[in-house]
């Protein structure tokens, strides 16, 4: 199981997403026939080879326009209310980087006194990793829960959205879910589970540490790939969603470079192992 900051990777990994190729048009016919076609002789039948002509030439530049070109309006309508929710949210999330920093370290003074080192003498083995995975779990928490109001309004506006492209439409629906999910991470009472952990002889992990773990787990963090909204996008939305990169990229960078250290802070103060 991963420590804390390999988990905050991980969400990092998911949320760039991987490369999509481009779509593959099928082309009209380039055989040899088709090139080297002549009319009949006759009026009728040149005029309706002309007519057949022209339909092959019309399906061909339909093809050879660029898919933004012939783009639906849904496709467009939801590309651009998506972009504009997604910066607004990752202007936000960035925004409160420090207060929830300041959050986990007041969470981590309040375990100073209310149970220090309480996990001392706890097992280093793969069976004491939801303990662990509870802690990053608490800092989540706490992190997703202080941009729950920007959260809840990026859910609102992104989950009736509808694509063309239903992979399109998956991936930001499970995006907004996901979003939900963190933000309404309850808060574990790390003490009460490490104190009925050792009291066990650290031989009984309590049942909410493993379940919180296990959601926490299961959820992935993983917007739509910009390759993928590239043909929808238009005018300012393309600076838009660069910029949007820009701040996510922040985002993933503190929180594997500072949620680490949050996650080590939080468990030698419980006394606990990595």
């Amino acid at each position: 199981m991963a420590a804390y900051g390999e988990i905050c990777m991980a969400a990092a990994m998911a949320r760039k997403g991987s490369p999509v190729r481009a779509r593959s048009w099928a082309w009209p016919d380039s055989s040899r026939e088709a090139r080297n076609w002549r009319a009949a002789p006759s009026a009728e039948a040149k005029l309706a080879g002309m007519r057949g002509c022209s339909a092959i030439l019309a399906a061909l530049a339909l093809a050879l326009l660029p898919a933004r070109a012939i783009a639906a309006p849904q496709d467009l309508a939801a590309t651009h209310a998506y972009i504009q929710a997604n910066y607004q949210l990752a202007r936000a999330m960035v925004a409160r980087i420090g207060p929830a920093q300041a959050k986990i370290e007041r969470l981590n003074g309040n375990l100073s006194r209310a149970c220090p080192h309480i996990g001392i003498g706890s097992p280093e083995t793969e069976a004491s990793q939801p303990v662990a995975h509870e802690v990053a779990a608490a800092l989540w928490s706490v992190a997703y829960g202080t941009a729950a109001g920007p959260i809840r309004t990026f859910v609102q506006t992104a989950r009736p959205l509808l694509w063309s492209n239903g992979r399109i439409t998956g991936i930001a629906q499970r995006y907004a879910r996901s979003l939900h999910e963190m933000a309404s991470l309850p808060l574990p009472d790390l003490c009460k589970h490490v104190r009925s952990w050792k009291a066990s002889g650290f031989q009984v992990i309590p049942s909410a540490a493993v379940n919180l773990a296990n959601r926490v787990d299961a959820i992935e963090l993983t917007p739509v790939p910009p390759r993928l909204l590239a043909p929808y996008v238009r005018g300012a939305d393309a600076s838009l969603l660069t910029h949007t990169q820009r701040l996510e990229t922040k985002l993933e960078e503190n929180e594997f470079i500072v949620g680490q250290t949050d996650w080590i802070q939080v468990l030698e103060t419980l006394g606990l192992n990595e």
